[in-house]
C-alpha cells in the first residue's frame, strides 16, 4: 500500500511557472477558436453533446466505480478520479487531425469542455472523491478550499481562453504562425516538469511502477473506450466517433498537476498517477491516430 503521506519532491517556486505554462497552452489552443465553434454545438449538437456526456458524466462515474470495486489504494484512486474530472487535453485536436477524424467536433468539444470544466471539474472531483468510501477520508484530510480551486481553474483555463480567442480574432495571421510553436514549446516544458518529478523521485517511482503503470494504462483504455462506445451507441459517423474518442481519452493532466502542486503536495500517489498520465496519453493517442491514419480497422469505416 502506498502511504498517503509520501511527498513528491517539487520546488514550490516552480508552481507559478507551471501555472503559466498551462495558461500558455490554453492560450495557444484558443488562438484558433471562434464563437462559431460554440455555435456549432447548437447547430449540430449530437457529437459534441455525446462527447461531453462521456467526458464529464460517464468517465468520472466509471472511474469512481472501478477504483471502489478494485479497492485501489486511496491516494492512487483519488489521482485517477482527479484525472477523470479534468477536461480534454489540449493536444486532442492535433491527434484528431492526424487520425483523419472530425476536427470541427474536436475543436467544439475543447472549447465547450474548457468552459464547463470551470464548474464541473471541482464538482466531479469533490463528489466522486467523497462517494468512494476508500478515498473519502483522504479527501477530508486534504480539505479542499472550493473557492480557491475554482479561482485556480478560472485563471489557467477561463482567462487564457478568452484572451486567446480575442487575439486570434483580431490578429488571425499572427495566430496561425504562433499556434504550432506555442503547442510544441508548451508540450516540451510540460513533459520537462513531469520528467523532473520522475527524476527527483526515481526510487519512489521505481518502487511503485508496477502498480501505477497498469492503473494509468487501464484507466486510459477505459477513457478511450468510454468515448468510443458512447459515440457508437449514438450511431455517430466514423469521423465523429474518432473525434469523441480522442477528446475523452486525452485528458488535461497538466491542469491536474497544477491542482496537485497547489493543494496536495503530500499526495505522492496522486502525483504519480497524474504525471504518468501526462506522458502515457500522448503515447496512446499518437499510436491510435497512426493506426487510423493508415486505414486500419476497416470495419470502422461505416
Amino acid at each position: 500500500m502506498l502511504s498517503d503521506n509520501v511527498m513528491i519532491d517539487f520546488n514550490p517556486a516552480s508552481l507559478l511557472l507551471l501555472n503559466g505554462i498551462l495558461a500558455l497552452m490554453m492560450f495557444g489552443v484558443s488562438l484558433t477558436l471562434r464563437l462559431d465553434d460554440f455555435r456549432r454545438v447548437i447547430r449540430e449538437p449530437a457529437a459534441p453533446v455525446i462527447g461531453l456526456v462521456a467526458q464529464f458524466l460517464l468517465l468520472p462515474a466509471l472511474t469512481c466505480l472501478v477504483t471502489w470495486w478494485l479497492r485501489v489504494d486511496p491516494s492512487l484512486a483519488l489521482g485517477m478520479i482527479l484525472v477523470a474530472s479534468c477536461p480534454g487535453g489540449s493536444f486532442s485536436n492535433v491527434m484528431t487531425w492526424l487520425g483523419r477524424a472530425n476536427v470541427a467536433v474536436s475543436v467544439s468539444m475543447t472549447a465547450v469542455s474548457s468552459l464547463a470544466a470551470i464548474v464541473l471539474m471541482p464538482l466531479n472531483f469533490g463528489f466522486y472523491g467523497w462517494l468512494n468510501p476508500y478515498t473519502r477520508q483522504l479527501l477530508v484530510d486534504i480539505s479542499i478550499d472550493p473557492v480557491r480551486l475554482l479561482l485556480l481553474v478560472v485563471a489557467v483555463l477561463g482567462v487564457p481562453l478568452v484572451i486567446g480567442m480575442t487575439v486570434g480574432q483580431r490578429y488571425p495571421a499572427l495566430a496561425r504562425r504562433s499556434e504550432k510553436p506555442l503547442r510544441v514549446f508548451s508540450l516540451l516544458v510540460l513533459l520537462g516538469f513531469a520528467g523532473i518529478a520522475f527524476g527527483n523521485n526515481l526510487a519512489l517511482f521505481v518502487a511503485h511502477f508496477h502498480t501505477f503503470f497498469w492503473l494509468v494504462v487501464g484507466h486510459n483504455i477505459l477513457a478511450l473506450l468510454t468515448g468510443n462506445l458512447a459515440a457508437r451507441a449514438a450511431r455517430l459517423p466514423v469521423a465523429d466517433r474518432r473525434a469523441v474518442t480522442m477528446e475523452v481519452g486525452i485528458q488535461n493532466s497538466g491542469l491536474g498537476l497544477v491542482v496537485l502542486f497547489t493543494f496536495f503536495p503530500q499526495a505522492g500517489g496522486m502525483m504519480m498517477i497524474t504525471a504518468f498520465w501526462g506522458v502515457w496519453h500522448l503515447v496512446s493517442g499518437l499510436a491510435l491516430a497512426t493506426i487510423w491514419s493508415r486505414g486500419h480497422f476497416p470495419h470502422d469505416r461505416t
